[in-house]
Protein backbone atom coordinates (compact mmCIF):
# COMPACT_ATOMS: atom_id res chain seq x y z
CA UNK A 1 0.00 0.00 0.00
CA UNK A 2 2.67 2.41 1.25
CA UNK A 3 4.39 1.95 -2.52
CA UNK A 4 1.80 2.51 -4.21
CA UNK A 5 0.76 5.65 -2.53
CA UNK A 6 4.41 7.18 -3.15
CA UNK A 7 4.68 5.84 -6.36
CA UNK A 8 0.90 7.83 -7.27
CA UNK A 9 2.56 10.73 -5.39
CA UNK A 10 5.57 10.51 -8.10
CA UNK A 11 3.33 10.15 -10.93
CA UNK A 12 1.73 13.57 -10.51
CA UNK A 13 4.74 15.48 -11.74
CA UNK A 14 5.83 15.75 -15.45
CA UNK A 15 8.92 14.47 -16.15
CA UNK A 16 10.69 18.10 -16.07
CA UNK A 17 9.61 18.58 -12.55
CA UNK A 18 10.69 14.56 -11.09
CA UNK A 19 12.81 16.71 -8.71
CA UNK A 20 9.54 18.70 -6.69
CA UNK A 21 8.62 15.09 -5.67
CA UNK A 22 11.22 14.65 -2.81
CA UNK A 23 10.10 18.13 -1.40
CA UNK A 24 6.20 17.56 -1.06
CA UNK A 25 7.35 13.69 0.38
CA UNK A 26 8.88 15.91 2.94
CA UNK A 27 6.30 18.28 3.28
CA UNK A 28 3.55 16.17 3.69
CA UNK A 29 5.58 13.85 6.14
CA UNK A 30 6.82 16.39 8.07
CA UNK A 31 3.96 19.53 8.06
CA UNK A 32 4.91 20.72 11.41
CA UNK A 33 8.44 20.63 10.79
CA UNK A 34 8.28 22.85 7.59
CA UNK A 35 5.95 25.01 9.03
CA UNK A 36 8.66 25.58 11.91
CA UNK A 37 11.48 25.65 9.91
CA UNK A 38 9.61 28.93 7.78
CA UNK A 39 9.10 30.88 10.80
CA UNK A 40 12.84 29.97 12.20
CA UNK A 41 13.96 31.56 8.67
CA UNK A 42 11.76 33.98 8.56
CA UNK A 43 12.37 35.26 12.41
CA UNK A 44 8.91 34.52 14.20
CA UNK A 45 8.93 33.05 17.22
CA UNK A 46 7.90 29.36 16.93
CA UNK A 47 7.94 26.13 18.95
CA UNK A 48 9.88 23.06 18.06
CA UNK A 49 7.61 20.17 17.03
CA UNK A 50 8.21 17.16 19.62
CA UNK A 51 8.73 14.87 17.08
CA UNK A 52 12.67 13.71 15.94
CA UNK A 53 13.50 13.77 12.27
CA UNK A 54 17.41 13.40 10.73
CA UNK A 55 19.39 16.45 10.21
CA UNK A 56 19.44 15.60 6.39
CA UNK A 57 15.24 16.18 6.19
CA UNK A 58 15.99 19.10 8.13
CA UNK A 59 18.70 20.53 5.69
CA UNK A 60 16.12 19.83 2.85
CA UNK A 61 13.10 21.25 4.46
CA UNK A 62 15.15 24.10 5.01
CA UNK A 63 16.28 24.38 0.90
CA UNK A 64 12.26 24.25 0.26
CA UNK A 65 11.94 27.06 2.87
CA UNK A 66 14.31 29.51 1.73
CA UNK A 67 13.61 28.14 -2.23
CA UNK A 68 9.81 29.81 -1.29
CA UNK A 69 11.41 33.11 0.75
CA UNK A 70 13.71 33.71 -2.58
CA UNK A 71 10.79 33.86 -5.13
CA UNK A 72 7.99 35.26 -2.58
CA UNK A 73 8.41 38.49 -3.58
CA UNK A 74 6.18 38.89 -6.71
CA UNK A 75 3.14 36.80 -8.06
CA UNK A 76 4.92 36.06 -10.88
CA UNK A 77 7.32 34.13 -9.11
CA UNK A 78 6.03 33.15 -6.09
CA UNK A 79 5.72 29.36 -5.71
CA UNK A 80 3.03 28.79 -2.82
CA UNK A 81 0.07 31.55 -2.08
CA UNK A 82 -2.95 31.26 -1.16
CA UNK A 83 -6.77 32.28 -2.19
CA UNK A 84 -9.02 33.79 0.12
CA UNK A 85 -12.42 32.10 -0.37
CA UNK A 86 -15.43 32.37 1.54
CA UNK A 87 -17.51 29.29 3.19
CA UNK A 88 -19.88 28.77 0.34
CA UNK A 89 -16.60 27.99 -2.04
CA UNK A 90 -14.62 26.22 0.55
CA UNK A 91 -17.74 23.75 0.55
CA UNK A 92 -17.71 23.49 -2.89
CA UNK A 93 -13.79 21.81 -2.89
CA UNK A 94 -15.21 19.24 -0.16
CA UNK A 95 -18.00 18.29 -1.25
CA UNK A 96 -17.27 17.25 -5.27
CA UNK A 97 -17.95 14.27 -6.12
CA UNK A 98 -16.54 13.78 -9.72
CA UNK A 99 -12.80 14.57 -10.75
CA UNK A 100 -11.68 18.12 -11.35
CA UNK A 101 -9.03 19.02 -14.08
CA UNK A 102 -8.57 23.03 -14.56
CA UNK A 103 -6.74 25.60 -14.78
CA UNK A 104 -8.30 28.78 -12.92
CA UNK A 105 -7.79 31.69 -14.97
CA UNK A 106 -4.93 34.65 -14.04
CA UNK A 107 -7.96 36.92 -12.64
CA UNK A 108 -9.07 34.44 -10.33
CA UNK A 109 -5.44 33.19 -8.92
CA UNK A 110 -2.94 35.56 -10.05
CA UNK A 111 -0.05 33.94 -9.76
CA UNK A 112 2.30 32.19 -12.67
CA UNK A 113 3.83 29.29 -10.75
CA UNK A 114 1.02 27.26 -9.81
CA UNK A 115 -2.94 27.67 -10.05
CA UNK A 116 -4.24 24.18 -11.37
CA UNK A 117 -7.23 22.47 -9.53
CA UNK A 118 -6.79 19.10 -10.13
CA UNK A 119 -8.84 16.95 -8.06
CA UNK A 120 -8.54 13.13 -8.38
CA UNK A 121 -10.84 11.02 -6.13
CA UNK A 122 -12.55 14.16 -4.57
CA UNK A 123 -14.32 12.15 -1.98
CA UNK A 124 -10.75 11.32 -0.51
CA UNK A 125 -9.89 13.74 2.05
CA UNK A 126 -7.73 14.16 5.23
CA UNK A 127 -7.99 16.50 8.46
CA UNK A 128 -4.93 17.00 10.55
CA UNK A 129 -3.91 19.34 13.22
CA UNK A 130 -3.28 22.92 11.78
CA UNK A 131 1.19 23.09 11.74
CA UNK A 132 0.80 26.69 12.43
CA UNK A 133 -1.26 26.17 15.62
CA UNK A 134 0.94 23.24 16.72
CA UNK A 135 3.98 25.54 16.53
CA UNK A 136 2.71 29.03 17.84
CA UNK A 137 4.03 29.72 20.78
CA UNK A 138 0.53 31.37 22.58
CA UNK A 139 -2.15 29.19 20.09
CA UNK A 140 -5.85 30.41 19.51
CA UNK A 141 -6.82 27.00 19.76
CA UNK A 142 -5.80 24.75 22.29
CA UNK A 143 -4.29 20.61 21.79
CA UNK A 144 -7.20 18.43 20.52
CA UNK A 145 -9.10 20.99 18.97
CA UNK A 146 -6.54 22.15 16.11
CA UNK A 147 -7.75 19.22 13.53
CA UNK A 148 -8.51 21.94 11.09
CA UNK A 149 -6.09 21.83 8.12
CA UNK A 150 -8.26 20.10 5.18
CA UNK A 151 -6.57 18.46 1.73
CA UNK A 152 -8.55 17.45 -0.88
CA UNK A 153 -8.09 14.56 -3.05
CA UNK A 154 -5.88 12.03 -3.86
CA UNK A 155 -2.57 11.78 -3.86
CA UNK A 156 -1.92 13.50 -0.94
CA UNK A 157 -4.76 13.01 1.07
CA UNK A 158 -4.28 9.20 1.35
CA UNK A 159 -0.58 9.89 1.61
CA UNK A 160 -1.30 11.91 4.68
CA UNK A 161 -2.99 9.42 6.30
CA UNK A 162 -0.70 6.66 5.95
CA UNK A 163 2.42 8.32 6.74
CA UNK A 164 1.81 11.84 8.74
CA UNK A 165 0.35 10.32 12.01
CA UNK A 166 -1.04 14.09 12.87
CA UNK A 167 -3.84 13.09 9.76
CA UNK A 168 -6.44 10.77 9.41
CA UNK A 169 -8.74 9.95 5.99
CA UNK A 170 -12.35 11.66 6.99
CA UNK A 171 -15.71 11.60 5.17
CA UNK A 172 -17.05 14.36 2.98
CA UNK A 173 -19.37 15.13 5.29
CA UNK A 174 -17.28 15.53 8.33
CA UNK A 175 -15.40 18.23 6.25
CA UNK A 176 -18.46 19.89 5.98
CA UNK A 177 -19.14 20.33 9.69
CA UNK A 178 -15.22 21.22 9.88
CA UNK A 179 -15.42 24.21 7.68
CA UNK A 180 -18.78 25.00 8.88
CA UNK A 181 -17.17 25.09 12.83
CA UNK A 182 -14.48 27.11 11.83
CA UNK A 183 -16.28 29.75 10.00
CA UNK A 184 -18.18 30.08 13.11
CA UNK A 185 -15.23 30.40 15.18
CA UNK A 186 -14.33 33.07 13.03
CA UNK A 187 -11.25 31.99 11.09
CA UNK A 188 -10.41 32.57 7.52
CA UNK A 189 -10.86 30.08 4.80
CA UNK A 190 -7.78 30.11 2.10
CA UNK A 191 -7.24 27.40 -0.89
CA UNK A 192 -3.63 26.95 -1.14
CA UNK A 193 -1.90 26.35 -4.19
CA UNK A 194 1.91 24.87 -4.37
CA UNK A 195 4.61 24.92 -7.14
CA UNK A 196 6.11 22.13 -5.27
CA UNK A 197 3.09 19.82 -5.80
CA UNK A 198 3.11 19.67 -9.43
CA UNK A 199 1.97 23.01 -9.56
CA UNK A 200 -1.58 22.52 -8.23
CA UNK A 201 -4.51 22.91 -5.51
CA UNK A 202 -3.16 21.07 -2.09
CA UNK A 203 -5.51 22.03 0.66
CA UNK A 204 -7.65 24.71 2.50
CA UNK A 205 -6.49 26.25 5.46
CA UNK A 206 -8.25 27.95 8.00
CA UNK A 207 -6.39 30.61 9.11
CA UNK A 208 -5.89 33.54 11.85
CA UNK A 209 -4.22 36.62 11.72
CA UNK A 210 -2.62 35.25 15.68
CA UNK A 211 -1.51 32.05 14.38
CA UNK A 212 -1.00 31.25 10.71
CA UNK A 213 2.28 32.18 8.95
CA UNK A 214 0.20 33.14 5.62
CA UNK A 215 -1.91 35.59 7.11
CA UNK A 216 0.61 37.31 9.39
CA UNK A 217 3.42 37.67 6.50
CA UNK A 218 0.26 39.18 4.62
CA UNK A 219 -1.05 41.46 7.44
CA UNK A 220 3.02 42.29 8.27
CA UNK A 221 4.08 42.87 4.62
CA UNK A 222 1.21 43.04 2.80
CA UNK A 223 1.94 43.53 -1.22
CA UNK A 224 5.63 43.32 -0.12
CA UNK A 225 5.17 39.47 0.32
CA UNK A 226 1.66 38.79 -1.66
CA UNK A 227 1.01 35.71 -0.65
CA UNK A 228 -2.62 35.45 -0.24
CA UNK A 229 -5.33 36.81 -3.08
CA UNK A 230 -8.33 38.41 -2.38
CA UNK A 231 -11.34 36.70 -2.33
CA UNK A 232 -12.96 39.07 -5.36
CA UNK A 233 -15.44 40.66 -3.00
CA UNK A 234 -15.47 43.44 0.32
CA UNK A 235 -17.38 44.17 2.92
CA UNK A 236 -19.64 46.83 2.72
CA UNK A 237 -21.31 48.30 5.77
CA UNK A 238 -24.98 49.59 5.50
CA UNK A 239 -26.93 52.50 8.35
CA UNK A 240 -28.07 49.62 9.83
CA UNK A 241 -24.84 50.01 11.80
CA UNK A 242 -24.99 50.20 15.57
CA UNK A 243 -21.48 50.96 16.34
CA UNK A 244 -20.89 47.55 18.74
CA UNK A 245 -17.58 46.97 16.99
CA UNK A 246 -17.92 43.58 16.85
CA UNK A 247 -16.46 43.66 13.60
CA UNK A 248 -13.50 45.14 14.68
CA UNK A 249 -12.28 42.46 16.79
CA UNK A 250 -13.45 39.75 14.44
CA UNK A 251 -11.57 41.07 11.23
CA UNK A 252 -8.55 38.88 10.70
CA UNK A 253 -7.27 41.64 8.05
CA UNK A 254 -7.56 44.53 10.68
CA UNK A 255 -9.73 46.21 8.01
CA UNK A 256 -12.14 47.44 9.93
CA UNK A 257 -12.23 50.69 12.30
CA UNK A 258 -14.86 52.46 14.47
CA UNK A 259 -15.53 56.10 12.95
CA UNK A 260 -15.99 57.91 16.65
CA UNK A 261 -17.64 60.90 14.59
CA UNK A 262 -20.44 58.89 12.86
CA UNK A 263 -20.66 55.82 15.50
CA UNK A 264 -20.01 53.62 12.75
CA UNK A 265 -17.70 50.72 11.43
CA UNK A 266 -15.24 51.68 8.57
CA UNK A 267 -13.87 49.57 6.02
CA UNK A 268 -10.72 50.34 5.08
CA UNK A 269 -10.61 48.45 1.43
CA UNK A 270 -7.22 48.11 0.65
CA UNK A 271 -7.14 45.38 3.56
CA UNK A 272 -10.05 44.23 3.17
CA UNK A 273 -9.69 40.40 1.61
CA UNK A 274 -13.46 39.39 1.58
CA UNK A 275 -13.25 36.84 3.80
CA UNK A 276 -16.95 37.01 4.78
CA UNK A 277 -16.05 36.44 8.86
CA UNK A 278 -17.69 40.08 9.48
CA UNK A 279 -20.36 39.31 7.41
CA UNK A 280 -21.71 36.43 9.37
CA UNK A 281 -20.81 38.19 12.87
CA UNK A 282 -22.94 41.17 12.36
CA UNK A 283 -25.51 40.79 14.61
CA UNK A 284 -27.83 43.76 12.90
CA UNK A 285 -27.28 42.16 9.43
CA UNK A 286 -25.17 45.72 8.19
CA UNK A 287 -22.46 43.84 6.43
CA UNK A 288 -22.73 42.43 3.32
CA UNK A 289 -20.05 41.67 0.72
CA UNK A 290 -19.85 42.94 -3.05
CA UNK A 291 -18.29 42.13 -5.81
CA UNK A 292 -15.01 43.94 -6.57
CA UNK A 293 -13.74 43.62 -9.89
CA UNK A 294 -9.88 45.01 -9.13
CA UNK A 295 -9.60 42.57 -6.44
CA UNK A 296 -10.09 39.89 -8.87
CA UNK A 297 -12.68 37.14 -9.50
CA UNK A 298 -13.81 34.26 -6.98
CA UNK A 299 -12.21 30.70 -6.76
CA UNK A 300 -16.06 29.88 -7.29
CA UNK A 301 -15.74 25.85 -8.59
CA UNK A 302 -19.28 26.20 -10.21
CA UNK A 303 -18.66 29.07 -11.95
CA UNK A 304 -14.76 27.61 -13.40
CA UNK A 305 -17.20 24.25 -13.94
CA UNK A 306 -19.99 26.21 -16.11
CA UNK A 307 -17.16 28.03 -18.27
CA UNK A 308 -15.08 24.73 -19.54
Amino acid sequence: MRNELTQALWEIFPQGEKGDFYNIYMYLKHLDHFIYKALEVSGMPAKRPESEISEDVEEMLEAVVLDIAENAGSRDTSTYHGKVIKLREALQFVSQKENISLEAPETVIPYKQARSIILENPTSLAVGECPCRAVAENPCLPEGERDVCLFVGDPQSAFLAEYNQKFRSITQDEAVRILEDVHEKGFVHCAYFKKHFARRFVAICNCCSCCCQGMKAWNMFGGAIPILASSGYVAEISDECMGCGDCVSTCNFFAISMDENEQKAVVDLEKCMGCGVCEDKCSTGAISLRREPSKGEPLDLAELLNKV
